[in-house]
């Protein structure tokens, strides 16, 4: 076979390739099967080797319909990532806005995305290479089931007898692009409370960057790596832990709950 006849083979082929792909179409929205209440939770995040690198605060809010979620954590070198959705759960989910802020030394490369689903506009605001702000305005058509700033209420709503849940996100890469995010339970794990054991479902989450891109990554050693989370099951599914980069090419961190700790009283005399 001719050098010529090999490359448009394996055009045809990468073409092919692509169109089963894109034949994967949005899904429906998720199903609540667990509304979302008022809460504040207290989260850390943690490097593989154990260190603290930053601390949180979920704090989520409901006034009238709208669903307003705020995770921020502040790093102990000064940087945030900050990030507040409003979305609705009247029987589905449906994000309304989204807006992601991460910023300071962690970050090689600040952003500040905004997703408004009812304008159908993205924005990303970035740093240039000569430290000015660029700002790149799109109007994608935003799927049903596009979900930034949810995934923790979208994993704990997936459908126990689903095999995969297949969701959209945006992501800046720096210029704003969809994705898709396949949610796949993975059994169980045990952990424990105070000494009493428990057990946490654990789903895996694979990044699918679709068209040319997502064919080509694999081969090239640039494909995004999973990330994992744990929810802990019952009567109402709790987030217990996720594991996973905060950005591209970054570290493995976990985000864990934690409990507040006290200082120690002294301990008062006995009256004589």
């Amino acid at each position: 076979m001719s050098r010529t006849l090999k490359v448009i083979r394996c055009w045809l082929l990468l073409g092919v390739l692509v169109q089963a792909f894109q034949f994967r179409v949005a899904a429906d929205p998720v199903a609540v099967r667990n509304p979302e209440g008022t809460l504040h939770g207290f989260l850390a995040l943690i490097t593989e080797d154990g260190h603290v690198l930053a601390v949180g605060d979920l704090i989520q809010g409901i006034r009238g319909d709208l669903v307003t979620s705020h995770l921020v954590f502040h790093f102990k070198d000064g940087s945030v990532d900050d990030e507040t959705a409003v979305f609705t759960q009247r029987g589905k989910f449906k994000l309304i806005r989204d807006r992601h802020i991460q910023k300071g030394p962690y970050f090689p490369h600040p952003i500040d995305l905004s997703v408004d689903v009812p304008k159908g506009t993205v924005i990303v605001k970035t740093t240039g290479k000569d430290g000015k702000e660029e700002v790149t305005t799109d109007h994608p058509t935003l799927p049903p089931d596009v979900y930034n700033g949810l995934i923790t209420s979208i994993v704990k709503n997936v459908r126990k007898d689903a095999t995969e849940t297949v969701v959209s996100m945006i992501v800046a890469t720096p210029k704003p692009r969809l994705v898709k995010l396949a949610i796949t339970p993975k059994g169980t794990e045990s952990f424990s409370l105070a000494g009493a054991s428990r057990k946490a479902l654990v789903y895996d989450m694979k990044i699918e960057l679709g068209g040319v891109a997502g064919v080509v990554a694999p081969l090239i050693g640039k494909e995004p790596p999973h990330i994992q989370m744990w929810i802990a099951g019952g009567e109402v599914p709790t987030f217990t832990k996720e594991k996973g980069p905060l950005f591209e090419g970054g570290d493995i961190l976990t985000i864990s709950l934690v409990s507040p700790v006290w200082p120690k009283e002294p301990r008062s005399e006995s009256p004589k």
